[in-house]
């Protein structure tokens, strides 16, 4: 199964609201990373941003594995800055039960630091994320620790931003960052961001590599079924889970934008 490589590709396959879930399906080799990828972008991201890549001891090893696996003399850095995906790798202590992020090359975050990651257990990396512990953290170490290698699972997410850039951390605040944002003007304004995530266990040293491939889309570009879906979702985040993103305040424009449009009744 194909997740795509495009933000209308991927909304149908992602959640809109309601309880968190992981979501995964499996996914062949050949849909595991982007094809054909122009990196040019992303090798001029890291070089503006030194600290996008975070190394400790422990992604030596995975790092030069990975990078073998996809062809790349080096290691993790040289595996990401030639590839779509950004890249991240998690270990387990012979001691511990959890999985620590202990390398990352992250030239697109989604409004995150990976140096303030560095370390931690999934749970705490994921600690903003409202829901998370109560609804998903079992699952998601559960599923850590049964992944073998040779199975590849792919999920997706979205998020509205304010911005077309690739790289997106969410300053100002959102009702700064929203505050241009209309009914009339949603469909040029507000950006649809779509990650492709995908896990995956190297068999020589153990390690987890997620991948995250980011796409992006200006709302009135997209599919009329995924202007809906999207209008829909919103609901759910005005009632709480998108405070952290600033969903009440560009929510109400997008449901009219859409409902002008066509795409759901008035």
């Amino acid at each position: 199964m194909s997740l795509g490589f495009s933000v209308d590709d991927l909304l149908p396959r992602a959640r809109g609201g309601g309880q968190l879930k992981m979501g995964l399906v499996s996914l062949p080799e050949d849909q595991w990373l982007h094809p054909g990828a122009d990196v040019s972008a992303r090798q001029a991201a890291f070089a503006a941003q030194p600290d996008s890549i975070q190394l400790s001891p422990a992604a030596a090893a995975p790092g030069q594995e990975l990078a073998r696996i996809c062809g790349v003399d080096g290691g993790l850095p040289e595996v990401s800055a030639t590839h779509h995906e950004d890249m991240c790798i998690l270990t387990r202590q012979p001691d511990e039960d959890i999985y620590r992020l202990v390398g990352a090359a992250v030239a697109y975050p989604t409004d995150w630091h990976p140096g303030e990651k560095m370390g931690l257990p999934l749970a705490a990396m994921h600690a903003p994320i409202q829901g998370y512990q109560e609804q998903l953290a079992s699952g998601v170490d559960h599923f850590m620790a049964k992944l073998k290698p040779g199975k590849i699972f792919g999920r997706c997410n979205w998020f509205i931003a304010p911005t077309p850039s690739l790289r997106w951390i969410a300053d100002p605040a959102p009702e700064t960052a929203f505050g241009h944002v209309t009914s009339e003007n949603a469909g040029d304004t507000l950006f649809v961001r779509s990650e492709r995530q995908a896990l995956r266990r190297l068999p020589e040293t153990g390690a987890i590599v997620f991948t995250i491939g980011v796409y992006l889309a200006s709302l009135g570009s997209l599919a009329r079924d995924n202007v809906a879906m999207l209008a829909g979702a919103m609901r759910s985040l005005l009632n709480g889970e998108g405070d952290r993103r600033g969903s009440p305040y560009y929510a109400q424009a997008l449901i009219e934008y859409a409902a002008t449009h066509k795409e759901i009744p008035a």
